[in-house]
């Protein structure tokens, strides 16, 4: 009766063990799929903002040559872009607070829920 408990004892903490050993690979397989989401995250991302940048770039630089060309100097053509660039800024300025910030912050938490949203959809397949 004793040697049967004590293989009761021993079948229940190499069953506990064995849970602990699983229950730690998932949790270190589900820390290197976040990581790996956010990297790829952050990546592209990056991608994407270099070119809007550069696209934005290149479009200020034609947009000036343009207009030099029209008014007929290089300082006029240039100086309207910066006159542009100084009327966008005061307008973001004055309606950052009322129009801008929500607007952003609405669409991260829209994202945000979504994100979560099609993860626990995932986790149901």
């Amino acid at each position: 009766m004793q040697e049967n408990k004590e293989k009761n004892i021993e079948e229940l903490l190499s069953d506990a063990r064995s849970y602990l050993d699983a229950r730690m690979e998932y949790v270190r397989l589900s820390l290197v799929e976040k990581v790996s989401r956010g990297v790829a995250n952050v990546i592209t991302s990056s991608v994407v903002v270099i070119c809007f940048v550069l696209a934005f770039l290149f479009g200020t630089i034609t947009l000036a040559l343009f207009l030099s060309d029209v008014l007929g100097s290089f300082t006029k053509g240039f100086g309207c872009v910066s006159l542009i660039y100084l009327a966008i800024a005061i307008i973001v300025f004055l309606t950052k607070d009322k129009y801008i910030e929500k607007a952003i912050i609405n669409r991260a938490i829209k994202t945000y829920f979504n994100k979560l949203a099609d993860k626990e959809d995932e986790q149901k397949i």
